[in-house]
């Protein structure tokens, strides 16, 4: 009967992790096929699960018709910079918040986990008040504010949680080999927290990169829209133009896809760091 029992447990957790799997790729399979179909095709009533013509027009035409490339290019620009300032204030902050004790330092905190529950959407209007005043507004520079504003509080105390993890004997061994306070945290401590701070860096640049709802009320001027604002020129008043859609958004998973795929193994080490106690 126990080995029934877990057989019948087996099966049904393999069920169920096939069932997962299919449930988190069939959409990007279904995106990359649609993206491969004709405009006939795409609007068949009868939906094939496989382009009967496979087709790189509607690749092309998402190029030649819009500005995708400026699009991907502001991405970029407002990505990866506000991903830096993101991780450099994070390690900063964190590290003050692990090793330090000073007078505020758990108001800090309690107002960083408050703000998490505030939705972004509630200071868009104080924000654009604001940017209008700066002469922020069209310009990369609000959406690099805005994206660096919102992911610093769940970063930095991410990364503080991490710095707590390292046992502080490693720096004070570090000291007593003649290494300044500086030079510990740079050579021993931060190589430790590899994982971490690559984590924290997937975690800000991903937030960015998808952001929607900023770049659109923050950017009216077609050649600094970020990529998620420029999906929306392939919707019409009447209809939407599925190919160029699906194909513009399958080339927007790559650049995350191949950074995911590069830092993963820190990632999940990140997940699992500090195993070892003092």
């Amino acid at each position: 009967m126990g080995n029934t029992k877990k057989m019948l447990f087996r099966a049904i957790e393999f069920v169920l992790r096939i069932i997962f799997i299919f449930c988190t790729l069939f959409p990007f399979y279904w995106m990359l096929v649609t993206s491969l179909k004709n405009r006939l095709e795409i609007h068949a009533k009868v939906p094939t699960f496989w382009p009967e013509n496979i087709t790189f027009e509607n690749y092309i035409n998402a190029f030649a018709q819009t500005r995708f490339d400026m699009f991907i290019k502001n991405s970029l620009i407002v990505t990866v910079i506000s991903s830096l300032i993101v991780l450099v204030v994070s390690v900063l902050g964190g590290y003050a918040l692990a090793r330090y004790r000073f007078r505020g330092k758990n108001v800090i905190l309690i107002i960083f986990l408050a703000s998490q529950m505030i939705p972004m959407i509630t200071a868009i209007i104080p924000m654009f008040i604001l940017y209008s005043k700066l002469g922020l507004i069209d310009r990369l520079a609000s959406l690099i504010a805005s994206y660096t504003v919102s992911n610093i509080p769940f970063c930095l105390i991410t990364m503080s949680s991490f710095f707590k993890r390292i046992p502080v004997s490693l720096e004070e061994a570090a000291l007593i080999d003649g290494c300044s306070s500086f030079q510990s945290v740079v050579r021993i401590v931060l190589p430790t927290m590899l994982p971490g701070i690559m984590a924290v860096f997937v975690f800000a640049f991903t937030g960015a990169w998808n952001e929607l709802f900023y770049s659109i009320m923050m950017i009216s001027n077609e050649g600094r829209r970020t990529i998620p604002a420029g999906l929306m020129n392939f919707v019409q008043k009447y209809d939407i133009d599925w190919g160029q859609m699906t194909a513009a958004g399958f080339i927007t998973l790559i650049p995350v896809t191949v950074m995911f795929f590069m830092v993963e193994k820190y990632i999940v080490a990140g997940l699992t760091q500090g195993a070892v106690k003092e």
